[in-house]
């Protein structure tokens, strides 16, 4: 991670998400519904939607909006019906762009995906141009000056594969997938809080862009999550 802020990349991407708290909800409510839908209206026994459910949360959510999504997901209540496809592609200097979506029509989905791309300087790749270049795994980000012997001896402990010191003192947390909320949990439980716990797909190597790329590419990043039908946008661009 040299030569960046691993913490100021967060700190940024968060702030630019609170400015769109309005469209966070609603994908938000989209993916409650999905993984409702998908692994059944128990948090206890559904990971997925326990993760959708602390981040609309975070998000100041009312309980009865996420409620409502459960219902719609469960069947209890009429909705949309929702399927998951993943694009991916190319922005600057080669950088790797992994965008998932949620939608209902996937002809106007792939259409605004790549007219995003097109009309900012990116480019659609094939299928799998670039999911190897990221790892599917639980994330958590903690703030520099978070004890780093307690934070390592509790997260491997409880099934965490690694925990990454990064130069700007922030430190992070990587687990399977199937093991994040138990790692979650166990880190709670010492009273750690992460700034960022998420399921993700983690880019492997970074590319740094600076200057007009880096303006540029944070432009693209911003066309994509803007869209309606788009849930996540991963990139292995360090801005």
């Amino acid at each position: 991670m040299a030569g960046h802020s691993k913490w100021a990349n967060i700190q940024h991407r968060k702030g630019r998400q609170d400015e769109k708290r309005g469209k966070i909800w609603t994908k938000l409510i989209r993916e409650i519904t999905v993984a409702a839908k998908l692994g059944g209206g128990d948090v206890a026994t559904n990971p997925r939607l326990r993760l959708a459910i602390d981040k609309a949360k975070d998000s100041n959510m009312p309980n009865d909006n996420v409620q409502r999504a459960i219902q719609r997901g469960t069947g209890s209540l009429e909705g949309v019906n929702y399927e998951e496809i993943r694009y991916e592609g190319y922005g600057m200097n080669g950088a790797a762009i992994i965008v998932d979506c949620l939608t209902d029509n996937r002809t106007r989905t792939v259409a605004e995906v790549r007219h995003a791309f097109n009309k900012n300087g990116g480019n659609m790749g094939a299928e799998g141009s670039v999911a190897f270049l990221f790892k599917h795994c639980g994330q958590m980000l903690f703030a520099p000056g978070t004890s780093e012997d307690q934070l390592m001896e509790v997260a491997l402990d409880a099934g965490a594969e690694d925990v990454i010191t990064h130069d700007d003192g922030s430190l992070e947390v990587l687990s399977p997938v199937p093991e994040f909320s138990k790692v979650q949990d166990a880190i709670s439980q010492v009273g750690l809080k992460p700034e960022l716990a998420t399921v993700a797909m983690r880019p492997e190597t970074e590319i740094a862009l600076e200057g007009e790329q880096a303006e540029s590419m944070q432009k693209l990043l911003d066309a994509l999550e803007n869209l309606d039908d788009v849930q996540e946008v991963f990139t292995n661009a360090a801005l």
